[in-house]
């Protein structure tokens, strides 16, 4: 198949590309986010866009949590505007193990910042039987506790908020689990001085930077007896190989399950990463293509790329 390149997007010279293509050929225009009406949604550069064709198909999951004018604002002037086969699967799977997921169903959280995943969490306490949290976000839950972090990771402002957090997990009858032993280091180095502690002999002037064998045990276990299984972000700071363990540990607790019938979904962004490097991203059931759009999904929230299209 002839492919076409046009220097833009909705001039003259995208048109006389566009018009001059034969049936069967494909035309690829300039990225539209070198424009400012892209991200302010803009209707006469909207107009534009749809000017172009006769139908619109998106298949651009990872962009579809954006109200942008390619993504949303062209269905309103070009129609039938449908779903992609990748982005239906991306729905199917999120929307299936989140609505109507066979259980045990278990999320695993991980991360920088306990406020990135705040909605997350709110959203699916009533839905999942089982919370793992581990990353850098898991010591402002372990202050919440009254533990001392050394230097690891805190945010606060959100000690209390991971209280609330806590407390409505318990309501709802949701095992919230945090990590109870952790690999430390006396600087942000892969090469630095480390040692595996507990949760209560974190050196004041160390920093947590994975998570212990004892917890990738013991979050592992919970993993592989799970039907329905969600991971977002790492357990560490797996870009480094001396703090990946812990993060390739939940990765294999997935691969595990997912041979045992558990579905499994990769909710893409840094997990999409940690699960690659890992070598395992063929054997879970579904690795996701946009990390933003998942965690938005995730929290509940509806997709503009999604709602906008005729015929989903």
């Amino acid at each position: 198949t002839k492919v076409h390149f046009a220097e833009d997007c909705v001039g003259e010279k995208a048109t006389s590309v566009i018009e001059a293509a034969e049936f069967g050929e494909i035309v690829v225009l300039e990225n539209v986010r070198f424009h400012a009406e892209e991200k302010s949604n803009d209707e006469e550069f909207s107009k534009k866009l749809a000017a172009h064709a006769d139908l619109f198909v998106n298949d651009a999951f990872g962009s579809s949590h954006r109200a942008h004018a390619s993504v949303a604002g062209v269905t309103r002037y070009l129609q039938p505007a449908v779903s992609g086969f990748l982005l239906e699967k991306e729905i199917r799977y999120l929307s299936d193990s989140v609505n109507s997921p066979e259980r045990p169903f278990v999320a695993i959280l991980g991360g920088a910042k306990v406020s990135d995943k705040i909605p997350v969490i709110e959203n699916l306490i009533s839905k999942v039987d089982t919370i793992i949290i581990g990353g850098g976000m898991a010591y402002t839950f372990l202050v919440a506790n009254g533990k001392s972090v050394g230097k690891s990771l805190l945010q606060e402002e959100m000690v209390d908020t991971a209280k609330d957090l806590m407390k409505k997990a318990k309501e709802a009858g949701v095992n919230l689990m945090l990590p109870f032993d952790f690999v430390v280091a006396d600087d942000f180095s892969n090469d630095a001085n480390q040692k595996v502690v507990d949760e209560d002999n974190i050196p004041d002037d160390w920093e947590a930077l994975d998570i212990g064998p004892e917890t990738a045990l013991a979050f592992g276990n919970v993993i592989k007896s799970a039907k329905t299984v969600v991971w977002n972000g790492p357990m560490g700071v797996f870009e480094m190989p001396s703090f990946a363990e812990g993060t390739d540990a939940v990765a294999e607790a997935l691969v595990e399950a997912t041979k045992y019938g558990a579905t499994s979904i990769i909710g893409g962004g840094d997990s999409a990463s940690a699960i690659k490097q890992a070598g395992f991203s063929d054997q879970v059931s579904h690795v996701s293509t946009g990390g933003g759009a998942s965690l938005e999904y995730l929290e509940g929230k509806d997709l503009p790329g999604v709602t906008s299209l005729t015929d989903k």
